[in-house]
């Protein structure tokens, strides 16, 4: 049977959105080598799954339609890096107002597929959309000004109307993302 590599998100979609974050990864691509995200791949990651089986979608999927989900606005706002700007790995746009339910719906997504034998994740969810995957800092001074100028940035806002379970291919050009299912 075959293994899928599988998370469960929230899609952005918005164009506007879009836009903001394409200028952003523009200015930092001067400060960084990095694998920027492909705007047609930007989501926030409720949970990931890792390999399932094909049976387990379905699973998966039943648990996601448990949710307690209600349409809300999140407001997209800041830029920032893990783990810090010593050691820069990632650098995501985080959230405002509605933060907060996006956590919730983490929250208790993960309480739902712990159930179903999916491990907790160490950490606790932090509402964040990766933009670049850092391989090299060229110019650190560059990037902590850049990322402290954007660290109050209006990104845009969007409308969260569904989750998606996503499976997600490695290819040497990049991850190819495809949706498995979607709860509106």
């Amino acid at each position: 049977m075959e293994r899928i590599r599988a998370f469960v998100a929230v899609d952005i979609q918005d164009k506007s959105v879009l836009e903001v974050v394409r200028r952003v990864q523009e200015d930092l691509s001067r400060y960084v080598r990095a694998k920027f995200v492909e705007l047609e791949n930007f989501h926030f990651t409720l949970k990931f799954l890792g390999e399932i089986s094909e049976d387990a979608v379905d699973e998966v999927y039943g648990a996601m339609k448990e949710l307690e989900f209600k349409p809300f606005d999140l407001e997209l706002r800041g830029v920032g890096c893990f783990p810090n700007t010593r050691r820069v790995n990632v650098i995501w746009i985080g959230t405002r107002e509605g933060g907060d339910k996006l956590t919730s719906l983490a929250n208790e997504l993960e309480k739902k597929l712990r159930r179903l034998g999916f491990e907790s994740e160490q950490r606790p969810f932090s509402p964040h959309a990766t933009i670049a995957r850092v391989k090299y800092v060229q110019s650190r001074d560059g990037l902590i000004s850049a990322l402290e100028k954007m660290r109050e940035l209006e990104i845009g806002r969007i409308k969260v109307e569904s989750i998606k379970l996503k499976r997600s291919q490695l290819t040497p050009k990049g991850p190819i993302y495809t949706t498995l299912r979607s709860l509106p």
